[in-house]
């Protein structure tokens, strides 16, 4: 980014950070928001309703290490929100307010008008505020910590998976991996396949109507941000079981499918599972669920508007033994996301 024009910290804060005609939190129906003080003052102010938890999750998005610098800043935006509301809809938690901590190389009006529309776009959408944050120069970066609440006792956890469990995903998986594949020149994807691609990397959809309706239905959620198979071990771990993972009902969920009108497949079979299983950056919810409560999991998939698919089962033996769909275990070899690695 380049500077195009004179504008300080606290100008830029005002200009693209503080929203304009929007009542104050004490003006505003009682109940309507948990925001007692936002932005302006040395700390915000929350108020949690009688009876509800806080749920707080921070992530960070580094420019060449989480995105290209090419990205579109409104979707940029959007995906620096949806990947921490994402953390909450694995909790069960409604998104309540959030703080953005922003470093910039340089002031550039058009990027963060671009930016700023993104973000407070999908913060509108879910009744999420900005009450704080922090600004400053250096190499883009962007880190969101977001506040969530919900009724005591009721969040999923990693650690409530049990043999005999479903395991269940939502949404799509694996053409956010397509798409990066494309940028990186190791796959040619049709333009239209590319660009769907592409929308579900930039700009994913975080399942947060759908993380409320499992409360009280799934028995263990994580969400799927550096792999399906990545992510499932932390339940694993957490709850001391193992899994075994239906490769080829992971693949039927890539939503650009790779399979023209004829049916003939437009990549192999080696490169589906691969994206599939180990793509990472799909944000769609991975949990478990009791086989009596199937209907209550697809009634929670229609009630957020939100497909849901089994795609294995939870086992007592530890560790994940990968299958196709006659059972036989496949033998390619899988690896998820790892800042370090």
């Amino acid at each position: 980014m380049s500077a195009t024009g004179t504008l300080g910290e606290f100008g830029l804060i005002e200009r693209y950070f503080t929203r304009r005609g929007r009542p104050a939190a004490s003006a505003r129906p009682e109940g309507s928001s948990r925001v007692a003080l936002g932005v302006g003052d040395d700390c915000a102010l929350l108020a949690p309703a009688p009876g509800m938890q806080l749920a707080i999750s921070t992530d960070m998005l580094v420019e060449g290490r989480h995105f290209l610098s090419t990205v579109d800043p409104a979707r940029l935006g959007h995906k620096a929100l949806a990947v921490n509301l994402s953390d909450l809809a694995a909790c069960g938690a409604r998104p309540v307010a959030f703080t953005l901590a922003l470093a910039l190389p340089s002031v550039e009006e058009g990027w963060l008008a671009g930016f700023s529309r993104g973000l407070f776009a999908l913060a509108d959408a879910h009744s999420c505020e900005l009450v704080g944050g922090d600004t400053t120069r250096g190499p883009l970066n962007i880190s969101i910590t977001v506040f969530g609440e919900l009724p005591a006792g009721s969040a999923l956890l990693r650690s409530g998976a049990r043999a005999g469990d479903d395991l269940w995903a939502s949404g799509t998986l694996g053409d956010a991996r397509l798409a990066l594949e494309a940028f990186r020149g190791t796959l040619v994807l049709p333009s239209a396949l590319f660009e769907m691609a592409r929308a579900r990397m930039e700009q994913p959809t975080p399942r947060v109507a759908l993380g409320q309706a499992l409360r009280g239905i799934a028995s263990a959620a994580v969400d799927v941000s550096d792999g399906l198979l990545g992510d499932l071990r932390h339940i694993l771990e957490a709850s001391r079981v193992g899994a075994r993972v239906d490769a080829d009902a992971a693949i039927e969920l890539i939503a650009a499918n790779a399979h023209p009108a004829g049916g003939e497949a437009r990549l192999d079979m080696e490169t589906l599972r691969r994206c599939a299983l180990s793509g990472g950056d799909d944000y769609e919810l991975l949990f478990t669920a009791p086989p009596d409560l199937r209907q209550a999991v697809e009634q929670a998939g229609r009630a957020s508007a939100t497909p849901v698919a089994r795609i294995g089962r939870i086992e007592a033996e530890p560790g994940v033994r990968v299958v196709d769909r006659a059972g036989a275990p496949v033998a390619q070899r899988f690896t998820s996301f790892d800042h370090f690695g």
